[in-house]
């Protein structure tokens, strides 16, 4: 999936052709807000929007911390299968508006929202802690990776 200009921040610079005709996406965070309930659900949103993403997710983490997060698309479904840990799941319409919300999937399940387009993936309370419900509209903005580096690195 092709993602918004305003999400892809230097994508025309030299070498950008290449990356997107192999299929790499360059390494986005998003804000990410629920403007119905005004809280943020996520300040560091991964984007998962083409295959090894898509398929690996949350695959190998050992959780996620506050703020954290995975937006998967296109997405119906997901599993946690071979996870070590809980998580919530919000999924949305192409408008941005939540279609359900699934809280503390634990490991080795599945769950399906065939009217969604994608899903987000957060830690688990989540949606507890800032009221998430369905037909909350959500919005996004682009966060600089270096700002996110320090505070959420990965081994």
């Amino acid at each position: 999936m092709k993602l918004p200009s305003w999400i892809m921040p230097n994508s025309k610079g030299r070498g950008s052709r290449k990356r997107e005709a192999a299929g790499a996406t360059p390494e986005v965070r998003l804000h990410v807000s629920n403007l119905t309930r005004h809280t943020v659900l996520a300040s560091c949103l991964e984007v998962a929007d083409h295959g090894s993403n898509r398929m690996k997710g949350l695959l190998g983490r050992d959780g996620l911390a506050q703020g954290e997060g995975l937006w998967i698309m296109p997405c119906e479904a997901v599993h946690t299968f071979g996870m070590r840990f809980s998580i919530d799941l919000v999924y949305l319409d192409r408008k941005n508006r939540i279609r359900k919300v699934r809280s503390s999937v634990p490991p080795w399940r599945m769950s399906a929202c065939l009217t969604a387009h994608s899903v987000i993936e957060l830690p688990s309370g989540t949606i507890r802690e800032t009221q998430t419900r369905r037909g909350d509209e959500l919005a996004f903005s682009s966060v600089p990776v270096a700002e996110t580096a320090a505070t959420y690195a990965r081994p």
